[in-house]
């Protein structure tokens, strides 16, 4: 991302000239589960410990590790912070704080990007952040404005993500009890019946790779999936790929259609998406299974919903094989015993848990929507583009 020109009633300086840099002199084995103070370590997530490294106003940002140029905290108070933990402090007169940890945030991923032949960047130097330049009003009232416009973002987002992890959470606890008979839905009685997966689904399949076959991958066609495309939050159709037809008809034994149940069995095993009913047809690879509910006893979204739960999660990882490369048998997939009521309670048990998945889905829409605005409002109020007057 290239700094613009600077806009009239703005300055430019590098950081080094308006804020002072140190790192910490803790270790992640210093953490206090239940400490006085936040720590920060080389991770979103604040930690806690008894010690005060620094008491005041400051931004912080990882030194290395995964989260390199991706994660950064503003604090005012006391705090202590990883010797890997880079901390800006001691703002000069002309430069807020909180303005300072919106552009330092906004910015810097790209610039030490910019800086490297690599893909990801392993470390931080010192001079990366100090020879930075930092563009802002001159006036400190829009400054102030500028912050407080990406506040009010801040918490329409923080909002959604808090009620989002609450919805999961009642999600979670409504699994727990309407899929396990703990607690039954007004009107419904009588015993449960075990049944293998194998006895409710069509012959369950895995794919192929089209590659091994002679086929090229394509821009457009056929759509297919790889294990990436069932991912811990459902599909994510951004890792799917194309085929084309000769090779959708050669691998039909892999074909994939709305209404099924999909697992991964190799890798991150026992995630499971059921494709929706504007999704057609497809293909996979050999990573996925294919479970195709066809028991006139049975409901395909009861069964996605089933083993959905943690506990199919951990049963399914507990018999892989292979250290390498986990996975476990299209048998052993076939054999998995799950509990059916009735086939009147297994829809309304569906269709209480998909309600919950529409609405959860319907507030992840509105998150991605209200972080593309912030994102917008950052780019166009932290370069002078739009000024608040």
């Amino acid at each position: 991302m290239t700094v613009p020109t600077i806009p009239a009633g703005w300055d430019r300086k590098f950081i080094k000239a308006v804020a002072r840099i140190t790192t910490g002199d803790k270790d992640t084995k210093d953490r206090v589960d239940s400490g006085l103070y936040p720590f920060f370590v080389r991770s979103q997530t604040v930690e806690r410990i008894n010690s005060i490294g620094f008491d005041g106003e400051g931004v912080l940002t990882a030194g290395d590790g995964v989260g390199t140029g991706k994660i950064f905290h503003y604090i005012n108070g006391k705090f202590d912070f990883h010797q890997r933990v880079y901390l800006m402090h001691s703002f000069s007169e002309g430069v807020s704080g909180r303005y300072f940890f919106y552009y330092f945030s906004y910015f810097f991923y790209d610039r030490i990007m910019a800086m490297t032949a690599k893909s990801s960047v392993d470390s931080v130097r010192r001079e990366m952040i100090a020879d930075m330049e930092i563009m802002f009003p001159i006036d400190c009232s829009e400054q102030e404005r500028v912050v407080a416009a990406l506040s009010d973002a801040d918490g329409v987002v923080a909002g959604l993500e808090r009620l989002i992890a609450k919805k999961r959470l009642i999600k979670q606890g409504a699994m727990q009890d309407l899929l396990t008979a703990r607690r039954r839905l007004p009107g419904f009685s009588g015993e449960w019946e075990y049944k293998s997966l194998g006895s409710v689904s069509a012959f369950i399949t895995k794919g192929a790779t089209p590659t091994t076959y002679g086929f090229e991958w394509q821009r457009h066609g056929v759509l297919f999936l790889r294990s990436e495309c069932v991912g811990p939050l459902g599909l994510d159709l951004s890792q799917s790929m194309f085929i084309c037809e000769d090779a959708h008809k050669m691998l039909n034994r892999s074909e994939v259609r709305s209404g099924d149940v999909l697992v991964t069995i190799t890798g991150n095993v026992g995630r499971v998406v059921r494709l929706p009913a504007e999704f057609g047809f497809g293909n996979i690879n050999q990573h996925i299974a294919r479970i195709r509910v066809s028991s006139e006893s049975s409901n395909g979204e009861y069964v996605f919903h089933q083993l959905s739960q943690q506990k199919y999660v951990k049963y399914f990882n507990s018999i892989v094989t292979g250290q390498a490369y986990p996975q476990i048998s299209l048998r052993q997939v076939r054999d998995a015993v799950l509990p059916f009521p009735s086939l009147k309670e297994q829809h309304a048990i569906a269709a209480v848990l998909s309600d919950m998945d529409a609405e959860i889905q319907t507030l992840e829409a509105r998150l991605a929507k209200a972080r593309a605005i912030k994102e917008g409002m950052m780019q166009n109020l932290l370069t002078g583009r739009v000024r608040l007057v």
